[in-house]
């Protein structure tokens, strides 16, 4: 079997660590059927000079992976995608990500000066709008 090709869309700008990216990427890429469980990833070291990034990036990220038991690596043979992980293995990747995002608008918000109360408001409005907005379409 031949090791799968990832499609990976890297933002070296966005402030989200490299790793974090390949592990939400992954992990969206086996939620929405692209990778399937059995699928053969690149080796670390493939993957790395593909993607033009540390060795120790693509390890860290295939390192959570597994840890999630989201893939398997077998010595000798290669990387593997296992069966999908239970949902409180998602959960806490998800929150991982999640905080990542969180840390770099908090920190660029109060680069441009704005106060913890102004951030706090803005997002709950955000979050009420789009409320709103989900319920107004269902009618």
């Amino acid at each position: 079997m031949t090791a799968k090709k990832l499609t990976l869309n890297l933002d070296f700008h966005s402030g989200l660590p490299i790793y974090t990216q390949i592990v939400a990427q992954v992990q969206s890429q086996l939620a929405n059927g692209v990778l399937q469980p059995g699928d053969q990833l690149p080796t670390v070291r493939a993957l790395a000079e593909e993607l033009r990034v540390n060795f120790n990036t693509i390890a860290r990220a295939y390192r959570l992976l597994d840890e999630a038991r989201v893939i398997s690596t077998q010595q000798g043979r290669g990387t593997y995608i296992t069966e999908i992980p239970p949902p409180k293995v998602g959960k806490k990747m998800k929150a991982e990500v999640l905080l990542a995002l969180a840390e770099r608008f908090i920190n660029e918000a109060q680069r441009l000066g704005f106060s913890e109360p102004e951030i706090g408001q803005m997002v709950r409005t955000q979050l009420q709008l789009r409320k709103e907005a989900e319920e107004k379409s269902k009618e």
